[in-house]
């Protein structure tokens, strides 16, 4: 038996029966890998598994030593014999390093089977230990091409997932302080950072970008009053894949950074899919951007994935758990477990607590909290949005004057990922129970791209919407949709009326810019806002009521543009939460916390937020400020 576990190992031999044969123990970033020769022992009691785990307090994974393997294309005939034809597998991949067989199916579930005992069949047939992948029901470039590559890297990956087990493993001493530092995103909404810091930890939370602004003393994270090397980092942990929290990533590993990036599955994909966009639109745009694609796939390589709910160890004394923040598909709220009891915190990342068609509500039940960190977009006292059923009412009663009366079309500029899908679920229903809806509504840029992720994960969004997905149902494929790819914009312009879907959400650039240069001109035309716009956006000019819009044209130039296109704001559909909201949420978080830092909004919002929260929970609240640095134990 070979080891390099510091010891684990013979604790596994300890509890594992002998017959089971224990070849090596090894670990795989923050996993326990068990190898065994005689893997049909190990299965045939239940409560190993969990007596290991319960000794270990880590996540372990039992694999068959490779010599046990049964030949691959024998393993796949088996595999097929096994499971039904009615899940309706798409694929069946070996990972040799790994020693997985991947399996990726339409139903996941009747290739797990009852309890597992479809996955267990598998195991003990062939050696090789399944992994379930959900096949989306839209064609996912991204998809594919993640996956893909993660097998094609599987060698390197295992490599640096092991030097990353040690790490995460190694003896230490035990810390006295954590302080923080303000990189980015404190007062101001974008560029949003955050670093933890303990005399053995350094973590940083989110590395954003400004994508409202070229100018690099506003639109990038302050990295350099981290006083470190980039390669000091032990971890980078991800809210969600909006640019403004990850889209600066790759930057750290084109200057030296190596090491892991902790998200959810969905934001791992949601992230590539705007990151490599991010670097089309500004290379396109004439500017340099500050990173390139190939920063983007080391950045993918070095990803570990974890669901809400998994406690992890990403440090020798740090432990991180992922929990829903109901912003956007896989949007998390970080919470760290410091020490033994040394200290606990939590940073919501953007957040909803409140009623959205796709996700539910941010969670509130922590096992600790001492330090919370909450975003303040909507913090300021008049940031009271509308109930969400009249928000839904307002705009479909906004495009049908506009497209039924006054023969118009209706522009929605949106992020491709979250409110793209939200108005999609409410003009879908509206469609549904509505004859009168026969119009087209238009899917531009990459909205359909995210649409189709969100099929490949059903299991983080509303109950509802999963049973759909599931039945085969998906609101994202209704018959009232038409992807641009089919049509040409111009065609879209001057034919009948019309409602369009388009990124980007704040004007910044991508197809919105361009159906607002074809559309300003025609009074019939109507613009509606659904989503924040900063205060260095396009779209907060446009918002404002700016007849002459100021627009880079196709020779890299500013023209204006007059528009005569009418605009509208129909707020509440927001996937941050409002006034109210955030205060809700602080009233029903359980343990209450200690201290409480804002942080995510324009510098009045979040001041305002910290005041209301001191002066109504009696709570210690602050507003830092970007370079702030304090100590939080």
């Amino acid at each position: 038996m070979t080891t390099t576990t510091n010891g684990i190992d013979k604790k596994v031999a300890e509890i594992l029966p002998a017959e089971c044969q224990l070849s090596k123990v090894e670990f795989e970033g923050p996993d326990v890998i068990i190898y065994l020769k005689n893997i049909s022992a190990f299965y045939s009691d239940d409560n190993l598994i969990r007596k290991i785990a319960g000794v270990l307090k880590k996540r372990v994974l039992i694999r068959s030593d490779p010599a046990s393997l049964m030949p691959a294309e024998e393993a796949r005939k088996a595999v097929g014999e096994i499971v039904v034809p009615e899940a309706g597998v798409q694929s069946v991949t070996f990972v040799p390093d790994f020693c997985e067989v991947i399996i990726e199916a339409l139903k996941p579930g009747l290739v797990i089977g009852k309890g597992g005992s479809t996955l267990k069949s598998i195991i003990l047939k062939t050696g090789w230990a399944p992994k379930i992948l959900r096949t989306p029901t839209m064609p996912s470039a991204t998809i594919a091409g993640i996956r893909t590559s993660m097998v094609k890297e599987a060698d390197k990956r295992k490599k640096f997932l092991s030097a990353l087990g040690k790490k995460i493993c190694s003896p230490t001493t035990k810390s006295d302080w954590v302080k923080m530092t303000a990189l980015g995103g404190f007062r101001e909404v974008g560029r949003m950072s955050l670093l933890i810091q303990t005399p053995n930890n350094k973590l940083l939370i989110d590395c954003g970008v400004n994508a409202e602004t070229n100018d690099p003393a506003k639109a990038y994270p302050y990295l350099n009053a981290m006083n470190l090397a980039l390669d000091e980092l032990d971890g980078v942990l991800v809210t969600h894949a909006h640019l403004d929290h990850a889209g600066f990533i790759p930057y750290l590993y084109k200057y030296g950074y190596d090491g892991p990036i902790y998200c959810t599955p969905p934001t791992r994909d949601l992230m590539m899919l705007l990151l490599f966009d991010y670097v089309d639109v500004v290379s396109k745009s004439g500017v340099t951007p500050p990173y390139d694609k190939k920063h983007i796939r080391k950045m993918l390589s070095r990803i570990v994935v974890r669901d809400y709910g998994e406690v992890t160890d990403i440090t020798p004394e740090t432990k991180l758990t992922f929990h829903n923040a109901g912003h956007i598909l896989g949007s998390s709220q970080i919470h760290l477990h410091i020490g033994e009891g040394l200290h606990n915190l939590v940073v919501t990342g953007d957040m909803k607590f409140g009623f959205t068609r796709l996700f539910s509500p941010a969670d509130v039940i922590f096992p600790r909290v001492e330090t919370l960190f909450i975003e303040s977009t909507y913090g300021g006292r008049e940031d009271i949005m509308v109930q969400r059923q009249e928000a839904d009412r307002r705009l479909m009663a906004t495009i049908m004057k506009t497209v039924s009366e006054e023969k118009g079309k209706v522009l929605i500029p949106v992020f491709s990922v979250g409110r793209s899908q939200e108005i999609m679920l409410v003009l879908e229903e509206y469609a549904q129970t509505h004859p009168d809806f026969n119009f087209p509504v238009y899917i531009d840029g990459m909205i359909l791209e995210a649409s189709a992720i969100h099929t490949a994960y059903p299991e983080y969004l509303r109950a509802n919407i999963q049973r759909r997905i599931l039945s085969n149902n998906s609101p994202f494929e209704s018959k009232i949709f038409e992807t641009v790819k089919t049509h040409d914009r111009s065609g879209i312009v001057d034919g009948e009326p019309c409602v369009i879907l388009a990124p980007s959400g704040m004007l910044s650039g991508g197809p919105a810019v361009d159906y607002l240069k074809r559309m300003a001109p025609e009074p019939k035309n109507k613009l509606v806002f659904v989503g924040y716009q900063s205060a260095l956006s396009l779209g907060r000019k446009v918002q404002q009521g700016n007849k002459e819009i100021p627009i880079l044209g196709d020779d890299g130039k500013l023209q204006s543009i007059k528009r005569a296109m009418t605009i509208d704001t129909v707020e509440g559909f927001s996937g941050h939460s409002d006034r109210h909201q955030l205060i809700n949420f602080i009233k029903n978080i359980k343990p209450t916390p200690e201290r409480v830092f804002t942080l995510h909004g324009d510098g009045s919002k979040c001041e305002d937020l910290a005041h209301s929260i001191s002066r109504i929970s009696r709570i210690d609240a602050r507003a830092p400020m970007n370079l702030d640095s304090m100590r939080l134990k």
